[in-house]
């Protein structure tokens, strides 16, 4: 059994312990409030930006085919490959935030692969990069550093690499992979298609299913809409927005998760240690029993011998 006092510097240690994780919950609880207000102030805004591409889209009819991020390239067997851009974060002590991320990440390729598809690594986060780096994957754009607070510059540095690449003929279509924040205890893995525009979620989505049950879809009347220049020319400025605020929502829905199961595992972390320290105090009592214990027994010892 351990010493009196070897439990008591095992106290004291968890203790110790105890204020930093209950420290960094308060902290990430904090910065958790700020993220959920900066991504209710952006979807609406995204959805904006949504409708109005697909609305455009659809108006200008075939002569959209002649853009090229919404031009669908043919990928047969054996060919093609896939830009996926993994979203993770900075720092770790979240739980399963990052593993989940890199595991889904792993699941896709193991999927493109299967198709006859290449994998272009891109990765937004410490962590991810670091994965990817390990796991002998070539990286070829990697973005750290801002993950806890994405600015929209971030987002346009990830977007022109990207549509960059997709239009120089390196990429035939680009996906993301990201934590979707539902609750700080729920983080949902999405992965969306960014590039080709033509396979994007502005196609379809809850707008269209939202339209279609209110009877105001396809069958239903559409307002007159009166583009000046053309929407040829409207959608070449919207889509460069549409895929920079499809990569800025991802990095801030990731960046609320992140807080959210840095929160919820800090919380446990703290409880864990709580529960540590009340199994090492009565370890610790009954130590002390048991010298007392034994000092009695060698009083008792030594004057049974006197006498």
């Amino acid at each position: 059994m351990a010493s009196q006092r070897d439990v008591k510097n095992r106290i004291s240690s968890v203790k110790n312990i105890q204020k930093i994780t209950r420290a960094m919950e308060m902290v990430a609880a904090a910065r958790l409030r700020r993220a959920e207000q900066r991504i209710a102030a952006l979807r609406p805004y995204a959805e904006a930006i949504r409708r109005m591409t697909r609305q455009a889209a659809r108006d200008a009819g075939a002569e959209a085919s002649s853009l090229a991020l919404l031009t669908e390239r043919a990928q047969g067997e054996g060919q093609g490959s896939v830009g996926l851009l993994l979203v993770t974060g900075d720092r770790g002590l979240a739980g399963g935030f990052n593993s989940q991320v890199i595991r889904a990440g792993m699941s896709t390729d193991a999927q493109l692969r299967e198709e006859g598809l290449a994998t272009v690594w891109y990765a937004a986060g410490r962590r991810g990069v670091s994965s990817l780096t390990f796991r002998g994957r070539e990286v070829s754009g990697s973005y750290t550093g801002f993950t806890d607070r994405p600015a929209y510059a971030d987002a346009r540095d990830i977007a022109s690499r990207l549509v960059a690449d997709y239009i120089d003929g390196r990429l035939d279509r680009v996906e993301i992979l990201y934590n979707s924040y539902v609750s700080p205890l729920t983080q949902v893995i999405t992965r969306e298609i960014l590039l080709p525009l033509s396979q994007a979620t502005l196609s379809g989505g809850d707008d269209d299913e939202g339209e279609s049950e209110e009877g105001q879809g396809d069958q239903g009347p559409h307002a007159l809409v009166e583009y000046e220049p053309g929407p040829v020319e409207i959608l070449e400025r919207l889509i460069p927005d549409y895929v920079e605020i499809s990569i800025y929502r991802a990095l801030l829905e990731s960046s609320a998760g992140f807080f959210g199961a840095q929160m919820t595992a800090m919380r446990s972390a703290s409880e864990n240690a709580g529960e540590i320290i009340t199994d090492l105090t009565l370890q610790m009592n009954r130590a002390r029993q048991a010298e007392i214990t034994q000092e009695i027994m060698e009083v008792v010892a030594g004057a049974e011998g006197l006498s």
